[in-house]
């Protein structure tokens, strides 16, 4: 995560440097100290705005208990085992299997997952999949990838909106949640599992990346847009199958590494 956070943070740092650096040669001191006033605005509304923005990009709805029982009980349970307050929880109404998490931090946190997710998923894979995403909120990764999402879309130019996710997001945080959730949940062949039923309905259903979406794709669990054209440009995702090869070995480890390597990973009780 530190390694995550660094790089956001030096491309924070030299896209200000290079847009103030430009400003104070055609514009002097007096334009410099304005795009310094912009880019401080900027950063502020991305901050503040990301995690709606990225809800309202997908049609999420904050849902109750009342409605969903069984999705509050898995979340509830999950988050108890990673020493976790309770995320809120969104629904969206997309039909690709798919989710989400947006927050800058443990209480701040809000999973959003998709009807076709909760139809497609049985029990122990919807468990899995949220403790990988809870292991995001955990290592803290959660926080550069939503102020990446929010920076992105402030991004009209495609191409720069893809490098900068392929800076502040890469696709190693991935491997690190996948082992995280599975190792919380001790069931790495579940998460195996649901992978292989997101991949196949995100394929089948493809979301179109544009606007908002195409800048909070990588917040996803898998890549929701078509394998060609921008939708290739915009991919922060490893493959699948590697994803599924690397669970598939640690499903084949013996328990004992298996209980080693859970005591090694980050999560811990949160302070108070």
């Amino acid at each position: 995560m530190r390694w995550y956070g660094l790089r956001a943070a030096l491309l924070a740092v030299a896209l200000c440097a290079a847009s103030l650096a430009a400003a104070s040669i055609w514009l002097g001191l007096v334009g410099a100290a304005a795009v310094s006033a912009l880019l401080v605005a900027l950063g502020w509304i991305s901050f503040l705005s990301s995690e709606r923005t990225v809800l309202s990009a997908v049609g999420a709805r904050l849902v109750s208990e009342v409605e969903h029982p069984d999705l509050y009980k898995l979340v509830g349970e999950t988050a108890r085992l990673a020493r976790l307050p309770l995320p809120r929880i969104y629904v969206s109404p997309t039909a690709q299997p798919n989710i989400l998490t947006v927050g800058y931090g443990p209480r701040s946190a809000a999973v959003c997952c998709t009807e076709g997710l909760l139809r497609v998923l049985t029990p122990a894979e919807l468990r899995a999949v949220l403790a990988h995403e809870l292991a995001h909120v955990t290592r803290r990764d959660v926080a550069v990838s939503s102020w990446s999402a929010g920076v992105a879309s402030l991004v009209g130019i495609r191409p720069f909106k893809a490098l900068l996710l392929q800076i502040a997001a890469p696709s190693g945080r991935e491997y690190g949640a996948d082992t995280d959730g599975a190792l919380l949940t001790g069931d790495p062949m579940a998460m195996a599992s649901a992978l292989r039923k997101i991949d196949t309905g995100a394929a089948a259903s493809p979301l179109l990346p544009r606007g908002p979406l195409a800048a909070a794709s990588h917040l996803m669990i898998a890549h929701p847009f078509p394998s060609a054209g921008a939708g290739r440009l915009l991919r922060t995702h490893p493959p699948t199958g590697e994803r599924v090869r690397r669970l598939e070995a640690l499903a084949g480890e013996p328990r004992s590494l298996r209980a080693a390597e859970f005591r090694r990973t980050p999560f811990r009780p949160l302070p108070g």
